[in-house]
């Protein structure tokens, strides 16, 4: 009960609320009804000069319509919602329509009006709504204003305003049919133009209201179905009775709105004050196109007919008046094309193409007023801060061969507006400059985003095969798709390219064709046809001669060319022209007749009327229109043709029909006040006329939609590809000539924006650009003294933002610098030399490293910290930050006035610069990058491109250019072989320069290399290459120098020992080997190097683990080196050879292990350098290695044998002879012991002899000669003993004949040596005797010495004896004395 109570009492309290709402309506009408009556019925204003009807005349219907509403309206039984409006709106509307009342009561019927519809006394649901409200625009539309005066009409006016929006905006209005929307528009445009001559005040309101209107209307056409295109043009104007207004009411006011900007041609010539006016309508015009194309969006593309009114009239309009319009209208036009842009550019691909090329593009010329080149430039960049517009339009134009290069042009244009040619810089510079910049950072922002998975590089692009490059392709697969675009673009090159051979020579420019795969083979003759069609700068006589061949192929590229066109929709003189100006009509009649053949074939099929009966009706049209063309306009012709004479001469051409009169004289009209151009120069069409217009609107039926897409990294760098040189220029020419701070920072912004594009396969622009940049530091000017560069650098803020610049580059991007590195070393050696770097070049950056880091400091004073990730990943972003702090430096007088020294303003910028860390994060570099760095470091450490005051600045400079190459090269251990190879290349290259000086050069050098060589050496290389490279530059070094192992010994000799002792395990090649003990042996020479020469030298002796079949060879010459200094200490001497003699136990030891067969010999050559090949075959040439080295080691002491010193020459022979004791097991062949003879012992025996005698005939030498005679007694002992040890072998050889005879030859020479003044030796007499006892007893002992028939040994050996020593001949030859 309580529920069905509340619910009662719910619904009486709606009722109360709906009877009060009633009643107010009621109150209200009544209060209107009232006011109208009391309107009529007032008396006239006697002082009024316009005459007013009596109450008696007035029409009683009205009065009468007016009273039964009254009577109506307290009705208790009524309900207005209910009620037909017609009921309480029809009395209001008879007085707005009626000629005879008052304005006044026009005026206060209006306000009823207006009053009922802002109330919502009805809705689009109430019975009746529909006739009702299209009842009110009617009677809106006939209001009568005859007896007024002009303030009353003013106000009437403004009342009818308010009433229409009023209507527009009324929930009813959906009932509106299209005829009352349109109706709507007209009669407030009416009002617009009647305002014009009243007070600005209703003018506004007027343009206001109008505004309203367009955009409620058009803010309704998505709630509109998509039409087809039978419901756009066959509905009748009415449109659909149960429907309200809709496409065609839009379709009308669209086409009414791009009408408005025709009325320039309607009154053009009455004078400049309408002209204004007329701009003034333009204006209008496009705002409220502007509005409709905002507000409908890209729902008026869902409409054909309203799309066909944006594609064909408002382009047409826009681009017609763009070209000639005032800078305010050009403005406006840009907004709307940039509307149509974001909306429908899917539907108006060559339209937009043809506003740019037409309008923006050739407004922004040099030639065209300033004013109106700034609004253009600032159109075109509005376009480009668009995001996705750049690549859009590259893809869509610059990327189709049949298209102008939009983008390229675009960014060419504003390179040429942004470079200064003087100072100060203006308006359209700085704007397009900025455009510029927004284009390059929009291309970096796109180009470099983290989440672009595409590659980085390279990216080439090759036309592999055929394909026709006029055939569009939608997108589809992305990765395919953007493969092919750029496929479409190399053709495009290919094109122009094509062309500009084609114009030198035709054959040529046809057969580049097919070599780039533009033409098929056999030959398309639609690829020559497209070619000839739309490949811009071709010669247009050539493309006539060609197209008017008669060969069949050529008849075939004629058939084929007409059929590009589209004549659809064009009166023969605009195809024709159309037609001729794309190539020169040829002089032979027959070349003439074909191409018109041709063309009238073309034409006829494309007929959209009935006019021409047959083709030869067409064709001979043409020849008749070209005959006129030329009697009109040919200077030679005195008497020219009439109308009446060309309608004559063309009688019964159309199948023996008469063509039209009117069609004849239209075409007589043209021709007459318009010359066809039949021999137009080449280019393309700067004018949109007609003609171009139709076929633009036929051509685009028929071309790919718009194609929408993102950014892509290859079209990115593509893109920047096409303007990366006037970019450039353009940039450093800005920076050059701008003083301001904010343009300079914007300058700096565009350089970065530049290098991170320059990371995706662009190094040569980057290296462009900071040549320019380098200039700009002013530390590269070679004719400013030291003093003024230092002056013009700390004095200026532009040489202090561009040497931060390039420092900065090369922090952030040095993997994309390649030439780029010389001009910034050039500019850290001038800052070198000019002080202006501190001690360390970045003891400021140590700090933002751990403390737990020590970094490595050179002597020249350069740190190099450890590797600093978190600034090398930063982007852009960190690098503005870092200018925006430098920016915010004190100025000079702010500097001076805080105190801060000219000197710490400079180290302040330099600290910026964080140089070191360009350096020691070089092992992020790609090869290219680290090549060029190491190149530049290594040139200017030669003295390429410097220049030096003084000796000391040299010394400093080439140290410091050497501490960056170790730096470089530390960092980059890893890859050690992949550069330094190229690095010793440089060095060969360095030492070829014509003014190379080898000092400092090769000393700083030296250091340098060693650090290098210790730091690959402490730790194992898998391969062997980088130890042979780096010991291949230290030797190039010492030998361009050889003084320098003098200079630096005592560090050469610390690193051999370094080598030598830490590391002598990961020495793997024989060059390696060579020189560190070359260079150990070498510095020995000094006395305070020798200690510590010498003591390496036997620890790796007498240790034996490391020496080895590689450096045996090298090992003893280093030991000889030593042993053969003059006054080294004795005991270092003797020990040395008595580790040499105790190597032969590692000769026997890899003679027993089989360690070298000749595959090992192989492996150990295959992997040394040329340059030890040679020695390595010497010493590895036979079979037995083993015998080699022992013979090498024998050849050694055979040397020191001949020592000054005595105790050094015994102690070598004594070694000797220990040699061939510890070599009995290395299998001597007789071959081997013969020639072991014949290299040392007969050889040593041979030179100690000579050398006794020698000293025996010079004066005062006795004791010399006796020393010497000393170590010839040991000789020839040991030749005895080793002959005797290798008896058995010596025998066995076929020269053991003329071999003992050898022996015997040396014991004679040694028993009858003549000492001169001293006579004989008696040492050597008495031990021969003895010797040759002991040998000839062995030998007889192992039958060896037998007298048998056949053998004369017995007998030579018999008689050399008696010579010899005849005291034991009967000892030893008993039977012969019997």
């Amino acid at each position: 009960m309580e529920k069905a109570r509340d619910l009662k009492q719910e619904n009486d309290r709606e009722m109360t609320k709906s009877k009060r709402r009633e009643l107010g309506i009621s109150c209200m009408l009544n209060a209107e009804v009232g006011s109208v009556l009391a309107v009529i019925r007032r008396q006239p204003d006697a002082n009024s000069l316009y005459v007013t009807a009596e109450q008696d005349n007035f029409d009683s219907a009205l009065l009468q319509s007016l009273k039964s509403l009254r009577a109506l309206i307290f009705n208790p039984q009524q309900e207005w919602r209910g009620m037909d409006p017609s009921v309480y709106l029809s009395p209001f509307l008879d007085v707005i329509q009626s000629d005879d009342v008052p304005a006044i009561a026009t005026g206060v019927s209006l306000s009823a009006l207006l009053k009922i519809l802002k109330l919502g006394v009805f809705d689009e649901k109430t019975p009746g709504a529909k006739d009702a409200i299209n009842s009110v625009v009617t009677a809106i539309t006939s209001c009568r204003l005859e007896k007024t005066d002009p303030v009353s009409e003013d106000a009437v006016m403004l009342k009818i305003l308010q009433v229409l929006i009023g209507t527009m905006c009324h929930p009813a209005s959906v009932w509106l049919t299209d005829q009352a929307a349109c109706t709507l528009i007209n009669t407030c445009f009416q009002v617009v133009q009647q305002s014009a001559s009243r007070g600005d005040l209703l003018q506004r309101s007027a343009r206001y209201t109008m505004h309203e209107l367009v955009q409620v209307m058009f803010s309704r056409l998505a709630e509109v179905e998509e039409a087809s295109e039978s419901d756009t043009e066959d509905a009748d104007i009415g449109g659909d009775l149960d429907s309200g207004y809709g496409v065609r009411s839009a379709v009308d006011i669209f086409h009414f709105l791009c009408s408005l900007l025709n009325v320039v041609e309607l009154v053009e010539g009455d004078g400049s004050p309408l002209r204004n006016a007329d701009e003034d309508i333009q204006l209008f015009a496009l705002v409220l196109i502007n509005s409709a194309v905002e507000l409908s969006g890209d729902e008026i593309g869902k409409h054909p007919k309203l799309l066909r009114m944006v594609q064909d009239d408002l382009f047409h309009h826009l681009i017609h008046y763009g070209v000639c319009s005032s800078p305010l209208v050009l403005s406006m036009i840009c907004s709307t094309v940039l509307n149509v842009y974001h909306f429908l550019r899917r539907f108006c691909r060559l339209q937009i193409e043809a506003f740019f090329e037409y309008v923006l593009l050739k407004v922004s010329t040099m030639g065209a007023p300033l004013a109106l080149q700034e609004v253009a430039v600032e159109g075109i960049v509005n376009f480009c801060r668009q995001p996705k517009f750049i690549v859009e339009v590259y893809i869509n134009y610059d990327c189709d061969p049949l298209c102008h290069n939009v983008f390229e042009e675009i960014g060419k244009l504003l390179c040429k507006h942004s470079f200064p040619v003087n100072s100060p810089l203006n308006a359209l510079r700085i704007q397009a400059f900025e455009g510029l910049m927004v284009l390059i950072h929009n291309i970096a922002d796109n180009i470099d985003r983290e989440d672009d998975s595409t590659p980085h590089g390279p990216y080439p692009v090759e036309i592999s095969g055929y394909r026709p490059f006029w055939e569009d392709k939608p997108k589809e697969d992305l990765e395919t798709w953007v493969e092919y675009v750029r496929v479409r673009k190399a053709q495009k090159r290919k094109l122009l390219i094509a062309g500009h051979h084609y114009n030198r020579d035709e054959k040529k420019g046809l057969d580049y064709l097919k070599l780039s795969h533009l033409v098929s083979d056999p030959p398309d003759p639609k690829a020559y046809a497209f070619f000839f069609r739309y490949t811009n700068g071709l010669d247009k006589n050539s493309i006539g001669d060609y197209l008017g061949d008669p060969d069949e192929f050529h008849v075939n590229v004629l058939k084929e060319f007409t059929e590009t066109f589209q004549f659809a929709g064009m009166i023969l003189d605009t195809a024709l022209r159309t037609y001729l100006e794309t190539f020169r009509l040829p002089g032979e009649s027959q070349k003439i007749q074909r191409i018109l053949e041709a063309f009238a074939d073309r034409f006829y099929d494309q007929q959209t009327g009935d006019i021409f009966a047959t083709k030869d009706a067409v064709f001979i049209l043409c020849y008749s229109v070209i005959m006129l063309n030329t009697d009109q306009h040919n200077p030679q012709v005195k008497k020219k043709m009439t109308e009446e004479e060309f309608i004559r001469n063309n009688r019964a051409i159309n199948a023996g029909k008469d063509l039209p009169r009117e069609y004849l004289s239209e075409l007589f009209q043209s021709i007459a006040n318009n010359a066809i151009t039949l021999f137009g120069q080449s280019g393309g069409p700067m004018e949109m006329n007609p003609s171009r217009w139709i076929e633009l609107i036929n051509r685009s039926k028929l071309v790919e939609p718009f194609t929408l897409c993102d950014f892509d990294r290859r079209l990115g760098r593509d893109m920047f590809a096409c303007i990366a040189g006037p970019s450039v220029a353009a940039l450093c020419a800005f920076f050059e000539h701008s003083d301001e701070e904010d343009l300079l920072h914007e300058c700096l912004e565009g350089l970065f924006s530049v290098a991170r594009i320059a990371q995706y396969g662009l190094e040569d622009t980057l290296d462009e650009l900071l040549a320019s940049f380098c200039k700009f530091t002013t530390l590269l000017n070679p004719y400013a003294s030291a003093e003024e560069t230092l002056f013009a650098f700390s004095n200026d803020l532009k040489p202090k933002m561009a040497t931060l610049a390039v420092f900065t580059i090369a922090n952030n991007f040095g993997n994309s610098i390649r030439g780029g590195w010389r001009n910034i070393v050039d500019c850290l050696l001038k800052l070198k030399r000019l002080k202006l770097l501190p001690q360390s070049v970045i003891e400021f950056d140590a700090a933002s490293t751990s403390s737990s880091d020590n970094p490595a400091t050179s002597e020249s004073g350069v740190i190099f910290p450890p590797h600093d990730p978190a600034f090398a990943n930063r982007h852009n972003s960190g690098m503005i930050s870092r200018f925006s702090h430098f920016l915010s430096l004190e100025s000079t007088e702010d500097a001076v006035s805080l105190g801060v020294s000219e000197f710490e303003q400079n180290l302040k910028v330099i600290k910026q610069c964080r140089i070191g860390n360009i350096f020691s994060n070089t092992s992020n570099l790609p090869d290219d990058a680290l090549l060029n760095l190491g190149r530049s470091l290594i040139f200017a450490a030669a003295g390429k491109g410097q220049k030096f005051s003084t000796p000391v600045e040299e010394e400093e400079t080439v140290g410091f250019c050497w501490d960056l190459i170790t730096a470089v090269t530390l960092a980059n251990i890893q890859r050690f072989q992949t550069f330094w190879g190229n690095f010793h290349d440089y060095l060969l290259a360095v030492a070829q320069f014509p003014l190379f000086s080898p000092i400092p050069f090769v000393e700083k050098a030296i250091l340098g290399l060693f650090k290098v060589c210790l730091k690959l050496l402490g730790t194992y290389q898998p391969e062997k290459l980088p130890e042979e490279l780096i010991f291949k530059s230290i030797n190039l070094m010492w030998k361009l120098d050889k003084e320098i192992l003098d200079t630096c010994c005592e560090f050469i000799t610390q690193s051999a020992n370094r080598i030598l002792i830490e590391y002598p395990a990961n020495l793997q090649t024989q060059l390696g080997w060579k020189s560190a003990l070359h260079l150990l042996s070498v510095t020995g020479r000094h006395p305070e190097t020798y200690e510590i020469g010498v003591e390496t030298l036997i620890m790796l002796l007498s240790d034996g683990t490391h020496v080895s079949r590689l450096n045996y060879a090298y090992c003893i010459d280093c030991a000889f080196g030593f042993v053969a200094l003059r006054n080294s200490p004795l005991d270092k001497n003797l020990r040395i050879l008595e580790l040499l003699s105790d190597t032969v136990n590692k000769l026997v030891q890899w003679y027993k292990n089989q360690c070298a067969d000749s595959g090992s010999n192989y492996s150990i050559s295959s992997n040394t350098s040329s340059s030890s090949l040679e020695e390595n075959s010497k010493i590895f040439g036979s079979g037995n290695f083993a015998m080699n080295l022992f013979v090498k080691l024998g050849e050694a002491l055979r040397k020191t044998s001949l020592a000054r010193r005595e105790e050094i020459r015994n102690q070598a022979v004594l070694s000797l002879q220990k040699s061939f004791l510890l070599a009995e097991e290395l299998d001597f062949t007789p071959a081997n012991c013969i020639n072991c003879f014949n290299l040392v012992i007969f050889a040593m025996v041979d030179d100690l002899h000579e050398k006794m005698l020698e000293y025996s005939r010079r004066d005062n030498a006795e004791k010399e000669m006796r020393s010497m005679e000393g170590t010839l007694k040991l000789a020839m002992e040991l030749l005895t003993d080793v002959y005797l040890r290798y008896l058995k072998n010596l025998s066995q050889s076929p020269g053991f004949r003329t071999f003992w005879l050898g022996v015997l030859r040396r014991m004679d020479t040694c028993m009858k040596a003549d000492l001169g003044d001293f006579g004989e030796s008696k040492i050597l007499q008495e031990l021969i005797p003895e010797l040759l006892r002991k040998i000839i007893t062995e030998m007889k002992e192992k039958k060896i010495l037998v007298k048998n028939e056949g053998d004369d040994l017995w007998d030579i050996t018999h008689i050399q004896i008696q010579w010899i020593a005849p005291s034991v001949k009967e000892e030893l030859f008993p039977e012969e004395t019997l």
